[in-house]
């Protein structure tokens, strides 16, 4: 049996008080995931400001086989979208799936050109690879006419992107 390779680099989270909460809602929507180790804040980590001991302090968690972390750090940080998580899809059934559950509770306002913002503020674009397939065409024409129809859309849908790429 081989060795696990562990993962080297990893994402890490900072939430207010919804660490374990996240974990959670992100592993019951991609597959191959799970919750792993839990640590809580002790007397000693729980400075002032900090949850109080025996709440939860970080979660390690699996997204579709990738390791992440998160940590309840306390409101002294937000999410912004300078940093998105990419999903990846080969399907419309996929790009629905994602889409939909990522986006439960998150902010509609926050949805254009495939990104989305969650319930917890985290930013995250679902993107067929069919959308790189139609940008990326050797007729310049046609990749401006998936852009144009990008441009205008939310959740990406790929019948339409090919549409607009043969005009």
């Amino acid at each position: 049996m081989a060795a696990k390779i562990k993962q080297r680099i990893s994402t890490f989270l900072w939430f207010d008080h919804q660490a374990e909460e996240a974990a959670s809602f992100y592993t019951s929507i991609f597959p191959n995931s799970s919750i792993g180790k839990i640590t809580r804040y002790s007397e000693e980590s729980s400075v002032p400001g900090a949850p109080k001991p025996g709440t939860v302090m970080t979660v390690g968690f699996t997204l579709d086989g990738i390791e992440f972390g998160a940590i309840n750090g306390g409101p002294h940080f937000k999410f912004t979208e300078a940093i998105s998580l990419v999903v990846h899809c080969e399907t419309q059934a996929e790009v629905d799936h994602y889409w939909d559950r990522l986006g439960e509770g998150g902010d509609p306002k926050a949805q254009q050109c495939g990104w989305l913002k969650d319930k917890f503020g985290v930013s995250w674009q679902v993107v067929p690879d069919a959308l790189f397939e139609v940008l990326e065409d050797p007729d310049p024409a046609r990749g401006k006419r998936a852009t144009a129809a990008l441009m205008q859309m939310k959740k990406l849908d790929i019948d339409a992107l090919r549409k607009a790429a043969a005009g």
